[in-house]
């Protein structure tokens, strides 16, 4: 089987991440973002990768490579000139997806759940339609656009954008299986999959939805980076508790690399993610918080609800906290206090920061 996974855009929502790495490579939990994608498809019996992608895309080329090697499995890259959308890459991927008449998997690249691939290959075979949608429960359905479908057998009759009324409160999750014959419907240009080909195919009860179970983000922007670390943590406790960290001083779902160092007297987590050759100094206070490889917290530093970029440097008995985000090699004096900072990389900040805004 296949995969196309739509990679596209600039990142922008997670900036300033993403002005030294493209999005998918950014770590999520100690592992790129596209990553978990790609591992799960491999699992799944998916032998041939295809990424959409638009910037950046030699660094995302080198990664992909190495692991071509390690998975066994075959990766592409699909090149667009200009943004396409998220149903135009499918038309230039065209040749790379039809060279065999099964079903193929598409997502968006900044989905985290426990990917159900197998179980959507079976749904889909099952009702034997062009396609299927997986779809996800939400508390607050009027900030998204929700799918209308019969609940019994899958098949959708509509979408509704924003509803101020309750209608469903079932959101399309960026994970689809089709049939090769939706090619037949794109055209070569910017072209909204959700839009312009989605409503068509309801309407001629071709579009099926099957239940996601289990957690689901769209990690996409930085609150909801953290939000979604904190629900693959706790999905680990329940699959994987192994591989959580243990130790003095660790409070609930903590993943530690084991080339991390952490002093004494320090309280970590609950949810926190600390990557390669980190080094956490005597009397440091962390929760809610990635820290990227590299990076050093120096002696009695709190931090909460924070994304420290790789190779950092927060200094002694630094505050931060409200979704403050460090670029790469950010250099924070000691005694700060940072609220809700964005900091482009390769900054020294030397004065607080007491309300949230970008540093440049």
């Amino acid at each position: 089987m296949k995969a196309l996974i739509l990679v596209g855009g600039y990142g922008t929502r997670l900036r300033p991440l993403t002005l030294s790495v493209p999005k998918p490579l950014v770590d999520f939990c100690n592992k790129p973002i596209l990553l978990h994608q790609v591992e799960a498809l491999a699992k799944a019996g998916v032998s041939h990768v295809i990424l959409a992608v638009s910037y950046m895309s030699e660094m995302l080329e080198k990664e992909m490579k190495e692991q071509e090697q390690r998975l066994g499995i075959r990766i592409s890259l699909s090149h667009e000139k200009e943004p396409l959308g998220t149903a135009g890459p499918l038309a230039l991927a065209r040749e790379l997806i039809t060279s065999s008449s099964e079903p193929f998997f598409v997502l968006n690249s900044d989905v985290i759940c426990e990917f159900p691939f197998e179980e959507m290959v079976r749904f889909h075979k099952h009702h034997g339609k062009e396609g299927t949608i997986v779809v996800t429960r939400v508390e607050e359905p009027s900030k998204y656009g929700v799918v209308i479908y019969e609940a019994e057998i899958g098949r959708i009759h509509r979408f509704v954008e924003k509803p101020q009324v309750f209608v469903s409160n079932k959101i399309n999750a960026g994970m689809y299986i089709f049939s090769p014959t939706i090619l037949n419907r794109i055209q070569l240009r910017p072209t909204s999959i959700e839009k312009e080909i989605f409503p068509v195919m309801a309407q001629e009860g071709q579009l099926y939805a099957m239940e996601l179970q289990g957690f689901w983000m769209d990690i996409g922007q930085p609150k909801d980076f953290l939000t979604g670390m904190c629900m693959y943590l706790q999905s680990l406790r329940h699959k994987a508790p192994d591989r959580l960290h243990q130790g003095p001083g660790i409070v609930g779902n903590v993943l530690v690399d084991p080339s991390a160092q952490i002093g004494e007297k320090c309280s970590i987590g609950p949810n926190v993610t600390i990557g390669p050759r980190v080094v956490i100094e005597d009397g440091v206070r962390i929760k809610r918080c990635t820290v990227l490889k590299g990076s050093r917290i120096r002696s009695h530093s709190w931090l909460e609800s924070c994304i420290i970029g790789w190779s950092s440097d927060v200094g002694q008995w630094v505050r931060m906290e409200n979704v403050a985000v460090l670029g790469e090699d950010v250099i924070v004096k000691d005694e700060l206090y940072l609220n809700g900072a964005n900091v482009l990389p390769h900054k020294s900040i030397a004065d607080s920061v007491p309300e949230p805004k970008i540093i440049m």
